[in-house]
């Protein structure tokens, strides 16, 4: 389909969507009456954009080597007067800032300025569509761009933060003060067009996203500036929801799992149909050639985040990632969580995927409950696989941090107790470093641990004033 085919037809499904419309919104109301579970703190709402304030050590000293801020982007508000969304993924994005310098630590957040989030404050209320929230009267939607939450990741390239989301473009933003200054055009043909928010960095910073829309995806090569190196449209093999893909040093990866897209309709989610029966491929293509591409075959696997992927001498390629059986959590369980409910779910696993130079692809279990997974940097042989886990019965989210070696074949972790949710933390030379939400305290706290002794916790932790709700995705960068 060509591109600006592919931009009318998401159009077209955008002005369709504005006729499904909810009946009384009264979510909100019910939520306000009745008694939240603990957890629920993670999906609070944030009324407003939160000053600069420093945050309260509560133990240990900054390393010395440890400058820089992490950026973390989340949604945070998810209720608007008598409305609310129907999904975790389509609260408005906050762009959190953890600066640390001189062996402080302080803290800063907003919210980034997109034009749902404008169009919502004017109207009191929950209009636009998302993931899975259907437009409601009012809406206003004239691309993509104007359902964009940019509420999932936040990378820095050329000076600025992009702040991403994944059916519309980035939105740029002051990496000092947090101020948005506006969604991104790479090219005048490319604007409002889908970029994942999980990009790939090479070492050399070159950035390497897919957008996705149907059968088809626009492969982007950015160079480390953040401006357009090049741009190709490819045909896919069938249309699967993908929100994330992974690399090695010389090929792309698409995990096209057979939660597929099957009609365009708003919401996005509404769309798409789990056929296990047709497993899952994966697609593997030359950076340097595009049409240069090797189709394997898997059982059938769901999943949100890839580690990143590497090769050995004879072409074999390793990635890892957090996969579930079925989609189970997208479609019943992040939708109830903004009730205040959570039903029973499966838990990721942490699984290793070989691609063999014969055809023969190979799953491996590492045996533990694991999402989030993130690597040390670089695409050149196996390293270890960090990841949040502990998952415990009766709340959804995670209470350690753990470190896989597959070589190995174990792990360690920390494990931050009952009375935390932790989010994922992010590789900073040898350390690793993020946030959790402390519900005894009620508070968000920030930790930096020493990324070969995970065991053996925190080297130093601070505690802000507030709690922020559950963010997604971040990014180190070093002063």
């Amino acid at each position: 389909m060509p591109l600006m085919d592919r931009r009318a037809l998401f159009h077209r499904a955008l002005l369709a969507g504005l006729g499904a419309s909810l009946p009384a919104e009264a979510l909100a109301a019910g939520l306000a009456a009745a008694a939240q579970p603990h957890w629920a703190l993670a999906l609070g709402d944030v009324e407003a954009d939160i000053s600069p304030r420093p945050l309260t050590r509560l133990h240990g000293r900054l390393p010395a080597d440890l400058a820089g801020t992490l950026y973390r982007n989340g949604p945070a508000l998810f209720r608007r007067g008598a409305s609310a969304v129907n999904h975790w993924f389509d609260g408005d994005g906050l762009v959190r800032a953890f600066a640390l310098r001189d062996g402080q630590a302080r803290l800063a957040a907003r919210f980034v300025d997109t034009p749902k989030r404008r169009i919502e404050t004017a109207a009191g209320r929950i209009v636009q569509p998302g993931f899975a929230t259907p437009a409601r009267a009012g809406a206003q939607v004239a691309s993509a761009d104007d359902a964009n939450a940019a509420n999932t990741h936040v990378i820095a390239a050329g000076g600025r933060l992009l702040a991403l989301w994944e059916a519309g473009s980035a939105f740029a933003l002051d990496p000092a003060t947090l101020a948005t200054h506006g969604p991104v055009t790479l090219r005048p043909d490319l604007k409002a067009m889908p970029f994942l928010a999980h990009p790939k960095v090479e070492d050399s910073g070159r950035i390497w996203n897919i957008g996705l829309s149907g059968a088809a995806a626009y492969v982007y090569r950015l160079a480390a500036n953040g401006r357009l190196e090049a741009g190709q449209l490819i045909r896919l093999p069938r249309a699967s929801y993908c929100h994330d893909f992974t690399m090695t040093a010389r090929h792309l990866i698409i995990v096209l799992q057979p939660w597929l897209h099957e009609r365009a309709s708003l919401p996005f989610a509404s769309g798409m149909v789990w056929r296990p029966e047709q497993g899952t491929r994966v697609l593997v293509i030359d950076k340097d050639d595009l049409t240069r591409q090797r189709l394997f075959e898997l059982p059938a696997l769901f999943f949100f985040h890839l580690g990143d992927g590497w090769e050995e001498a004879d072409g074999t390629i390793h990635f890892d990632g957090a996969f579930d059986g079925s989609p189970l959590f997208a479609t019943e369980t992040a939708p109830a969580l903004v009730e205040g409910r959570y039903p029973r779910t499966e838990r990721p696993l942490l699984r290793l995927i070989s691609l063999h130079p014969d055809g023969r692809a190979q799953l491996r279990d590492a045996g533990i409950t694991a999402e989030f997974p993130r690597h040390p940097g670089g695409y050149q042989g196996p390293r270890p696989t960090f990841h949040v886990g502990g998952y415990a019965p009766g709340r959804p989210f995670a209470r350690s941090i753990g470190r896989w070696d597959w070589q190995a074949g174990h792990g360690t972790a920390h494990d931050f107790g009952a009375h935390q949710i932790v989010e994922e933390f992010v590789p900073a030379g040898r350390w690793l470093i993020g946030t959790s939400i402390n519900l005894a305290a009620r508070a968000t706290e920030l930790h930096v641990l020493a990324a070969d002794h995970l065991a053996d916790g925190p080297v130093a932790s601070f505690r802000a004033d507030v709690a922020l709700p559950h963010s997604f995705h971040g990014s180190w960068v070093a002063a």
